[in-house]
């Protein structure tokens, strides 16, 4: 008996054990990948073909492309970069083009102690003044450089060889619970 898992977009979407030739069974423009007897996958497991084996991975882990490791870091570091901040209460996007606006808006703030303005939360708009974006732009800035901190840190165990697939879906900073409170220093 083999077990074979139906592919499609990456995913499993269906196993299936027989005896028979998985290839006689369905059209030949399904994707049925033999699952290796020490391998017990489940529906939404991710799948690829890794240096012309099939691999898979539980859904919360990446599977791992032949491109160079450091370029699969830098894809999570880019991703979890832009998963937002909650600041005084307020959602706070933190995708590039947020960082671009709340950095201007932070030199404004900086120049013009009075400066106050309309800013658009993840929630929607509220008024604010120079004090509270500067708040808010040391918390972005914070969490943007905390990922890049972990990327590095991980780039430093793959070239010490200590690195592992797992590592990619620890340390980096938990947008859903950073709280930031307070005014500028």
């Amino acid at each position: 008996m083999n077990t074979y898992a139906f592919v499609y977009d990456g995913t499993i979407r269906e196993l299936k054990t027989t005896d028979g030739d998985i290839s006689k069974m369905y059209p030949p423009v399904f994707t049925w990948a033999l699952v290796p007897p020490d391998v017990t996958p489940a529906l939404g497991w991710k799948a690829a073909v890794v240096d012309g084996d099939w691999q898979f991975s539980p859904p919360d882990l990446p599977v791992v492309m032949p491109e160079p490791l450091a370029e699969v870091v830098a894809a999570e570091r880019f991703s979890r970069e832009g998963t937002g901040v909650t600041v005084e209460g307020l959602a706070i996007e933190t995708t590039r083009d947020s960082q671009a606006l709340i950095a201007s808006t932070g030199l404004s703030a900086v120049l013009d102690p009075e400066y106050r303005c309309n800013f658009k939360t993840a929630t929607g708009f509220v008024e604010i003044g120079a004090e509270q974006i500067i708040v808010i732009a040391k918390a972005v800035r914070a969490h943007v450089q905390a990922c890049f901190d972990r990327e590095k840190a991980l780039l430093e165990m793959i070239a010490a060889g200590t690195y592992r697939n797992e590592m990619l879906a620890e340390g980096w900073p938990d947008s859903n619970t950073t709280t930031v409170e307070g005014g500028a220093e």
